[in-house]
């Protein structure tokens, strides 16, 4: 008996359109997010409007430090990609990055090893510490809370609920020259009726306080890192992506590596306090493998 070989020309067409449907899918899945960005030109951004990390103005423009950071690197990988802002609580980017609802968070995100285990991380764009906000001049000389203890003539305005109450409390503030406030203003205030010679915030707020209020009477201390426990205290904010998006990712570290650090780059997010010292020194792939 003869057996012989049909003809590819001769398959049935319904043997045919099935090969055919079962290479589509391949083909659609393969498009990266960077591909698929690039095409489009646009890209779906999620901020949680808190200033001056990123956020959406009274006039409905996307800006802060991470927008500003990331349409710069958008220009360098293709002129032509435009960010579409997305507002949302903090408790939503995550979920709605990896779900596919925005393409990545510019929200100024703190890289920690639990976050790394639901999203992408680019490498960080600034790192953040503490200072004070003080008259100008400094005239109490307070450069960290250790000098603040230190000096039994200093007292510091605290914000109830901050970080800033426990590094007080591990330098050895007593409670009647660490001082509780409500909120922001009133320690302000305090500080404007001389009830104390500083204020404890981040470096970014302190920096912003003291560009916005007092009429030149204030000035921001330089940033520094309280040490609890042996390690210093940090804050490295960076972009963040779906797990699988390593393109993109791998696209924006090419142009941070290239542009973060740089005088035009601190040029451009000097209006929203960042500063040279604030020039992140570790990688997001050595911040998921530590506590830092």
């Amino acid at each position: 008996m003869e057996y012989r070989t049909q003809a590819a020309h001769a398959l049935p067409l319904k043997a045919f359109g099935l090969a055919v449907s079962l290479l589509i899918p391949l083909t659609a899945t393969a498009e990266t997010t960077l591909e698929r960005v690039t095409a489009e030109d646009s890209i779906r951004v999620a901020v949680a409007n808190e200033q001056p990390y990123g956020y959406i103005d009274s006039d409905g423009n996307l800006t802060g430090e991470a927008p500003t950071v990331a349409r710069e690197i958008l220009r360098r990988i293709d002129p032509d990609i435009r960010m579409e802002g997305k507002a949302m609580d903090w408790s939503r980017l995550i979920p709605s990055v990896q779900d596919g609802e925005v393409d990545v968070i510019a929200a100024g995100m703190f890289i920690t090893p639990a976050r790394c285990r639901e999203v992408a991380f680019t490498d960080p764009t600034y790192v953040v510490g503490e200072s004070f906000l003080v008259d100008s001049g400094n005239p109490e000389e307070i450069t960290d809370y250790h000098s603040i203890s230190n000096n039994p003539d200093a007292k510091v305005a605290l914000v109830a609920g901050t970080v800033e109450y426990n590094y007080a409390m591990h330098a050895g503030i007593p409670a009647e020259r660490a001082i509780l406030y409500r909120d922001f203003t009133r320690a302000v205030d305090a500080l404007e009726a001389d009830k104390v010679d500083a204020v404890g915030l981040t470096s970014l707020t302190a920096r912003s306080l003291a560009r916005r209020v007092g009429d030149g009477r204030f000035e921001a201390t330089p940033q520094f890192y309280p040490v609890i426990h042996g390690e210093e205290q940090k804050g490295y904010g960076a972009f963040a992506f779906r797990k699988g998006d390593e393109a993109i990712v791998e696209a924006f570290n090419r142009e941070i590596d290239e542009f973060v650090g740089t005088d035009e780059h601190w040029a451009m997010v000097e209006e929203f306090g960042f500063a040279p010292d604030m020039e992140p020194d570790m990688t997001a792939e050595e911040l998921c493998k530590s506590d830092a």
